[in-house]
């Protein structure tokens, strides 16, 4: 959920003041001083107004100063222009990925992917497989692992886990980040025994004996992280970096962080300063005393070039569907003596929001069970933003139902209903939870299908988006859930120049090519920050 003024409220699963942005210019070029970029014979979707524009886009200084026919382009030409000639290629702005964790995806890259796993076995092979190439009681970390995918749908217990990785600690993160999954070393190590209670809002599972299984959930899960090894500064600028770059090559030029501390700041910062950024990143700060208590007596840090920005405070209502830590009213329909956690207290939301608030913080609020939930019409009212995930509804609909039965069902992962509602889309993956590729997530806002076309007409299909609609939830809504309307999130003269030019035309190719529409190149600032088929990456600036 998301509010929109000098702060703003969180993210939806049901699943500081803007400057206005300058009009479009169709054909009322000047030649003063020309443009440094030129993006000639092509199609361009402008997102505000929304309609297609055949012919050119020019830049100067970083900012669209031109669009509209080829010959007004051609005027700003001059021997130091670059032009690329698009023949009819597709542009739109640069992607905006509304919800993510880019610091999460960094470290997530260099650990072992157990995305898509079928089996808890599958997952130990590639535990056991990634363990022989490291030290001696080196840690051994994975994500991905989700036990919906797997046979029996039963949450792992760490005895399998534990015979065939025994003498490395081991943290495995559940696909959602809601859960982790450790052998017998790294219980050792983090002092979880038979005595160990659960924490407020988090839960140690237990076998029927009262021992814990390797399993822990949401609050749990916190209380263990914090007891891992700290990664270095130069392990965080370094994955950090590798994230952003794996980011625009799938077409995002803004990114969020939603949910980090003093250490990813100055991570952020040393790439910025360092010109190594290649985009734009939305920070919220995690829910911590000492650190909100130093940067609300600080307030907001707005960059003016709109690269690194820390204007947002984040926090959980409840945890997630997947691992049965979302807050529900009536208890779970495969779990009868499960209401699912509630993460913060009542009284901790409040303070934290008010004081925020005053101090010109945006809030963003994790929510996802109905006990956590506004309703959408009180939402729309309000003037809070849905900051919602279309793959999370085709990642969770083979066992959506499961969970909460077909009757509220109805009222989750519901984006027509927000926008029927009068309500505003802010769309992204939260990543690394779903990929990065925003391509995936355009193409289950429109279908409500996996990449296999399933199921036929899309699931829920009341619920689907236009091209249009999805195309602006990752563009000009996503900036305008960030305060960044006025520079980015359409193709307008006067904004800065993000923007993506795509091989096939995302808005008129078959459904089912979208996640196959080629990004050919990416643009910040006016800067070339990714080339399909070359090497060339462009720096942060």
């Amino acid at each position: 959920m998301l509010l929109r003024f000098a702060p703003v409220l969180g993210c939806l699963l049901l699943g500081a003041v803007a400057v206005a942005a300058p009009k479009l210019c169709y054909g009322e070029a000047t030649q003063e001083d020309g443009a440094d970029l030129i993006l000639s014979h092509g199609v361009f979707y402008p997102v505000q107004p929304p309609r297609k524009v055949e012919g050119s886009l020019a830049v100067r200084g970083g900012r669209i100063v031109y669009l509209g026919p080829d010959a007004g382009a051609e005027r700003l030409r001059t021997p130091k222009t670059r032009v690329i000639d698009l023949k009819g290629r597709a542009v739109t702005p640069g992607l905006i990925d509304a919800h993510s964790h880019l610091a999460g995806l960094g470290q997530s890259l260099e650990q072992v992917d157990l995305t898509g796993a079928d089996s808890y076995g599958e997952v130990i092979r590639r535990v056991r497989e990634a363990a022989r190439s490291l030290p001696p009681g080196a840690w051994v970390r994975g994500r991905g692992w989700d036990q919906n995918r797997w046979p029996d749908k039963r949450f792992p217990t760490h005895q399998e886990l534990t015979g065939a990785v025994p003498d490395h600690p081991v943290w495995l993160t559940r696909v959602d980040g809601h859960a982790a999954l450790v052998n017998a070393r790294a219980m050792q190590i983090l002092g979880i025994d038979a005595s160990i209670k659960d924490p407020s809002g988090g839960r140690f599972l237990r076998d029927e004996a009262g021992l814990p299984t390797g399993v822990l959930i949401d609050n749990a899960k916190g209380w263990a992280e914090g007891r891992l090894p700290a990664p270095s500064a130069e392990d965080r600028r370094r994955t950090l970096r590798k994230a952003a770059l794996h980011c625009v090559e799938r077409g995002l030029t803004t990114v969020t962080d939603m949910g980090i501390g003093d250490a990813d700041y100055r991570a952020y910062k040393a790439l910025k300063d360092a010109h190594e950024l290649p985009l734009r990143a939305a920070l919220f700060l995690t829910d911590d005393k000492a650190l909100l208590d130093a940067w609300l007596a600080r307030g907001p840090e707005i960059d003016p070039d709109a690269r690194v920005t820390v204007r947002g405070v984040k926090m959980y209502i409840d945890g997630a569907l997947g691992s049965r830590g979302a807050a529900l009213i009536e208890p779970y329909s495969d779990d009868a003596n499960n209401l699912g956690l509630l993460v913060s207290t009542g009284a901790h939301l409040e303070d934290v929001a008010r004081r925020a608030l005053a101090a010109g913080f945006q809030v963003a609020i994790h929510a996802i069970g109905d006990r956590g939930l506004q309703d959408i019409q009180r939402m729309a009212r309000l003037g809070i933003i849905a900051s919602m995930q279309p793959t999370h509804a085709t990642s969770d609909m083979p066992w959506a139902g499961d969970r909460v039965g077909t009757r509220r069902l109805q009222g989750a992962y519901a984006w027509r209903k927000v926008l029927d509602a009068h309500g505003r889309l802010a769309l992204g993956s939260d990543f690394p939870v779903e990929s990065a590729d925003p391509r995936l997530g355009l193409y289950a806002a429109v279908t409500r299908q996996d990449l296999q076309g399933n199921p036929p007409g899309g699931w829920m299909p009341g619920e689907r988006l236009t091209r249009e609609e999805a195309l602006r939830g990752f563009t000009l809504d996503a900036a305008w859930s960030l305060f960044l309307e006025g520079e980015v999130g359409s193709l307008e003269v006067g904004k800065r120049a993000d923007l993506v030019v795509f091989a096939q035309d995302p808005m008129t190719v078959p459904e089912r090519e979208i996640p196959r529409a080629a990004i050919d190149y990416t643009v910040v600032d006016g800067q070339v920050v990714f080339e399909r088929g070359t090497n060339e990456r462009g720096s942060g600036r």
